[in-house]
């Protein structure tokens, strides 16, 4: 038995999972270990491959489940957090009421936290990234979509029926005229701050375009070949169309950020994904964020980048399974 606390963390995504085990301060013991998800099988074969990941990751460690505190466990898509249920995950297809947490803790017999994969992203970059010298934290993710977690003090904001901080649903224009999203409305943050919203919002500006641009070469491109990294790389070197796109997604997300100040007056935001490098990206979106948001909290919220990237979620898992154990009942049968 290990003489200090120590944590595996699950974070299970559409094509791979990856754990790790973490101690007390955060700290991973050895690199992840990463398993493709392979959610086309079927939820029997998903559950025993997060298990086999665990499992690995703790002898990646060169420790026994002996030496586990407790285990946490994060992943996309709609869920039921008090019951511990997958409920209907689009990327995660056909899974369907996916009982994750009681699994995890009938194989181990190990306290198993279940958590929404943003939210557990979010606690690990206030623990141990960006915001471990915060007292609250809003994160933002940019991805596909822009999913997002809040962090007050070491309270998870998860919400009554587990969708606390869906940030990328928003609504920053009209719900008639606005752009579609992907959950299939209109006018939600993440149709103008995801990163594939990027590239399609650039396809639509390029067919109005009436000056010079680079990024005219790529307008018959697929989107493997038109990326977000692309369109930012282009605007680095001074195309006005690029530099547009840029902005446009900084006042965007800024918009968002102005609508959580206003609700949770938070010390810090901060914004992660691939977009998320540039430090003239991240000074536009807090220029607008001053410009535009409520005058007193505007001046004392802090905007950053994401330190973890993608460590965050297993990190953020594992921290999550400690904070649990300062507080919930061992489950009836469970050692630890």
């Amino acid at each position: 038995m290990a003489s200090t606390p120590l944590f595996v963390g699950l974070d299970v995504g559409g094509t791979t999972m990856k754990a790790a085990v973490v101690d007390d301060n955060g700290t991973p013991l050895s690199k992840p270990v990463v398993m493709n998800t392979e959610p086309e099988r079927g939820q029997e074969a998903g559950l025993e491959t997060m298990c086999e990941t665990i499992r690995r990751a703790v002898a990646a460690a060169k420790l026994t489940m002996a030496d586990i505190t407790a285990i946490g466990v994060a992943t996309p898509g709609l869920m039921d957090l008090k019951a511990g249920l997958i409920l209907d995950p689009p990327n995660l297809k056909p899974w369907k009421n996916v009982p994750v947490r009681d699994r995890i803790q009938n194989v181990f017999k190990l306290p198993t936290i279940y958590q929404n994969d943003a939210n557990a992203a979010a606690y690990g970059e206030f623990w141990v990234g960006a915001g471990q010298d915060a007292t609250s934290m809003v994160l933002f993710t940019l991805g596909t979509g822009v999913g997002g977690g809040i962090i007050l003090g070491d309270y998870i904001l998860e919400g009554e029926h587990s969708h606390g901080g869906e940030l990328g649903h928003m609504r920053i224009e009209s719900p008639q005229y606005g752009r579609r999203c992907g959950c299939g409305a209109r006018g939600c943050l993440e149709a103008y701050g995801s990163a594939s919203s990027v590239v399609r919002r650039t396809r639509d500006e390029l067919a109005e375009w009436r000056g010079p641009s680079k990024l005219k070469a790529y307008y018959t491109a697929n989107d493997d070949e038109l990326t977000a990294k692309v369109i930012f790389d282009i605007a680095d070197k001074g195309d006005d169309l690029a530099r547009k796109i840029v902005d446009d997604t900084a006042y965007y997300l800024a918009l968002g950020a102005c609508a959580v100040i206003a609700t949770v007056d938070p010390d810090m935001i901060v914004f992660g994904g691939g977009m998320a490098v540039a430090e003239s990206f991240r000074a536009k979106i807090h220029e607008y964020v001053v410009r535009f948001g409520l005058t007193h909290p505007v001046k004392q919220v802090k905007v950053a980048f994401a330190k973890l990237g993608s460590d965050a979620g297993f990190i953020g898992t594992a921290g999550g399974a400690r904070l649990a154990m300062k507080k919930l009942p061992r489950p009836e049968g469970v050692k630890g």
